[in-house]
């Protein structure tokens, strides 16, 4: 990875952060004015009305900051996954307006990702030739329609997904970095990441401006399509340490849900994080531990995609990620 490439994605990434942060002040003035307000249930972790659809200015600039880094021909613009990216953002802008059949919102997940899936050379196999072309396919396409997901249902508490979408595409970065992979896209990584932390500005706890399925959808889309390109490349145990906190709290929150009989479809304050939030009663100190957590699973991705027997960092990540579960899960 060159000195070059690193330092336009630092560009893009500031570049990003100014951009959301003053757009997002534009959006917030016209949710307002529009009364666009996610107003609190018995399910909520928030209490008075509070402007929802954050994500208008945070996948704008990333489609645009796209365009833009593909001009200095190290970042490739791709049309497909960018144009499924905001075909999920319109989704999910009419999801969060007016309500979108579970059904359709699922039909609209699938079809972005396996658009994008069809996008792949068929000589990039996420599981490393462990399954055959076609399982590899269906397998890693399956993973990725649940990370979306998990990533809108992680979306509970002020500050989470953009905390979360940092912590991964500065390790998306650092790994991509360590790891030598001249090919794999730093820069809309870092501006991924450097238009969570403008946003984080507005939603950091007590949030002024929630991010919205619009947001956290799409940004879900596009951390699992990096993630899966940086397993593609070999560093496959890095890209399952680096969200493991997320993973975990999503897949064993929705066992339980499946087991209990509800309508998994449904919202609901079932989850460790949101667990903790009640307890607390505020989301900055939950926000702040999953943080923490964050950086050591970064730490212990890096460590592994420098490793030629990465075992030790993923046992290592399992228990920081077994020890964030139990802090929050405390009564």
């Amino acid at each position: 990875m060159t000195v070059a490439r690193l330092l336009i994605a630092l560009a893009g990434a500031v570049g990003a952060f100014f951009a959301v942060w003053l757009l997002t002040a534009v959006v917030l003035r016209w949710l307002r004015a529009n009364q666009v307000f996610d107003r609190p249930n018995e399910r909520s972790s928030h209490t008075s009305p509070t402007p929802r659809g954050g994500g208008l200015a945070v996948v704008a600039v990333i489609v645009i900051g796209w365009g833009l880094a593909s001009l200095t021909a190290t970042a490739p613009f791709e049309p497909i996954v960018a144009a499924a990216l905001a075909g999920l953002a319109l989704l999910s802008w009419l999801d969060d307006r007016y309500g979108v059949a579970v059904v359709v919102r699922l039909a609209g997940h699938a079809f972005a990702v396996g658009l994008c899936m069809w996008t792949f050379p068929a000589d990039l196999l996420i599981f490393q030739g462990v399954l055959e072309p076609l399982a590899d396919r269906l397998a890693a396409g399956v993973l990725w329609l649940w990370f979306v997901n998990l990533y809108n249902f992680m979306d509970g508490i002020d500050g989470i997904t953009g905390t979360e979408t940092l912590a991964l595409t500065s390790g998306l970065v650092a790994c991509a970095a360590i790891g030598s992979l001249e090919s794999f896209p730093v820069e809309i990584a870092a501006i991924c990441g450097g238009a969570a932390l403008g946003f984080l500005v507005w939603n950091w706890p007590p949030a002024r401006i929630f991010l919205g399925d619009v947001g956290s959808v799409p940004l879900g889309f596009l951390c699992g399509w990096l993630l899966l390109l940086l397993a593609a490349r070999g560093l496959w145990v890095a890209a399952l340490i680096m969200p493991l906190y997320y993973l975990a709290d999503a897949t064993i929150t929705l066992g339980r849900r499946l087991a209990a009989g509800e309508k998994i479809w449904q919202a609901h304050a079932r989850h460790f994080y949101q667990h903790a939030a009640h307890r607390t009663g505020g989301h900055a100190v939950v926000v702040r531990a999953i943080l923490a957590a964050d950086i050591a699973l970064v730490a212990l991705a890096v460590v592994a995609a420098g490793m030629a027997s990465p075992a030790i960092s993923f046992f290592s990540a399992a228990v920081v990620t077994g020890a964030l579960l139990w802090y929050l899960a405390r009564p």
